[in-house]
């Protein structure tokens, strides 16, 4: 049985409780060590980041520590948009001071003075609770001197980008930036391409130049407190080699109680899925969606660990361990012209070949589900797979090169059968973004299917 410290359960809701529990120690050590003694343990622990890419958080850190300039700040990124992600407002509801004395130690190792909580400001549960825990927190001084503000932004996709994060908590739009946080950070004061300078915060004075900034996603920072009060080893003995600790994931599609389950690394994809109930009665996985970040799982990988070796070996990843279950009432051709049209929506448009690109393949895919296709679409799609990430910012037009590119490998019977006499398996198909978990009832986002290129909605 897995050993389970994130998702506490009861939820966490005071700081008494918090403390009763073992909260504080990981910022009372953190405290007695050095910035470097800090990312040793953190990087001895081989932590890695849980918001997708799978970065070592002790090398991130580093990189802003040695980072220069006068000033740096830490970063919680909370602004969940994945599609089949919950993970992170599931660890807010349990426990957000954890995650807050995570954001502590990050600044401790990094010698930032000022940090920030980002969110969407649909998130009202979530920004309620952290607000109450940084209030909490800040009056007994169990910040480690650490100012933090919350920051509740838009609804779009791209607001989860790190680079784009700071657009947002600056007063911006989500457009992501050239540069990445470590190398030019909050309120930069010298011009870089991509974004304006700004003049030095009030209440600061002299130019603080790049502002290395430390990024880290919720649950990356809710481990850190475990990792700075029990040890390095212990959080080695969790996991893999390469994939220590535990995971929180996502379940949701065709499974028979989809929620947030917290595993060990390296718990076979196929254990997760029972844990949630195993497929609708009657029915079988036929494909499974790490997000929209990584190519598809089909059903003879369900075998697979869940750890980021393991993962990339079967020819997908990890991601945020946010999975979309499809059973075999599921047409994917169906699911791909739905992903491809979420990414075509939330693309920003700063690089053309993405927006022009996913909007060609989302217009061919259209066509294919429509029974207006033929083989000129295929030749569309695949001229445009190969030349959407052209100049890319950010990660989405991977997203759209890599899992509808996966699926026409994976499932070309669908799109033959499409294209020869209609669908095989005539069924509405929507886009996971989720709004709530509760009771094992999964809510998505309505309003996504009508939402325009622009970000706006009819009406």
């Amino acid at each position: 049985m897995t050993q389970t410290f994130l998702l506490d359960d009861p939820a966490v809701t005071t700081l008494e409780q918090h403390l009763a529990r073992g909260g504080g120690a990981g910022l009372a050590r953190a405290m007695e060590l050095g910035p470097y003694q800090i990312i040793e343990e953190v990087n001895l622990a081989g932590l890695r980041g849980r918001g997708g890419a799978g970065f070592r958080t002790g090398a991130k850190w580093l990189s802003v520590q040695r980072g220069g300039g006068r000033h740096h700040y830490v970063v919680c990124n909370a602004a969940e948009g994945e599609p089949a992600t919950f993970k992170d407002r599931a660890l807010l509801r349990a426990n957000p001071y954890q995650v807050l004395e995570g954001l502590a130690i990050a600044a401790r190792a990094v010698d930032a003075r000022e940090g920030f909580v980002a969110l969407k400001a649909s998130f009202d549960r979530e920004r309620r609770a952290v607000e109450r825990a940084v209030a909490e927190m800040t009056g007994a001084d169990l910040l480690g001197g650490l100012t933090v503000r919350v920051v509740a932004g838009p609804e779009e996709y791209l607001f989860g980008e790190e680079k784009a994060l700071l657009e947002v908590i600056e007063g911006n739009d989500p457009l992501p930036r050239w540069m990445p946080p470590y190398l030019h950070g909050l309120f930069a004061t010298a011009p870089q391409l991509g974004w304006e300078a700004h003049d030095p915060e009030a209440g600061h004075h002299g130019e603080h130049a790049a502002n290395p900034t430390a990024v880290n996603n919720v649950e990356t920072l809710a481990n850190v407190p475990h990792i700075l009060a029990t040890g390095a080893e212990w959080f080695r003995t969790l996991g893999t080699a390469q994939s220590p600790g535990n995971v929180v994931c996502t379940v949701v599609g065709d499974v028979s109680q989809p929620g947030v389950v917290e595993v060990e690394l390296g718990t076979p994809l196929r254990d997760l899925f029972d844990a949630c109930g195993g497929p609708l009665p009657g029915r079988s996985v036929r494909a499974v969606l790490s997000g929209i970040s990584n190519p598809v799982l089909t059903a003879d990988q369900l075998d697979t660990p869940l750890s980021y070796e393991a993962m990339e070996a079967a020819g997908s990843g990890l991601g945020a361990a946010g999975f979309a279950v499809y059973d075999d009432t599921a047409c994917m051709v169906e699911v791909a012209r739905a992903l491809s049209r979420f990414l075509s929506v939330e693309s920003c448009g700063q690089c053309p070949p993405c927006k022009f690109g996913t909007g060609e393949i989302t217009d061919a895919l259209d066509r294919i589900g429509d029974g207006r296709g033929d083989e000129g679409q295929l030749e569309r799609i695949h001229e445009r797979l190969a030349t959407v990430t052209d100049a890319n910012r950010c990660y989405l037009p991977v997203e759209e090169q890599r899992v509808i590119s996966s699926i026409l490998r994976a499932f070309p019977e669908d799109f033959v059968a499409h294209l020869e006499h209609g669908c095989p398996h005539p069924r509405d198909i929507v886009v996971p973004k989720i709004v709530d978990i509760a009771g094992g009832i999964v809510t998505y986002d309505q309003r996504q299917a009508t939402k325009r290129p622009d970000w706006t909605y009819p009406g």
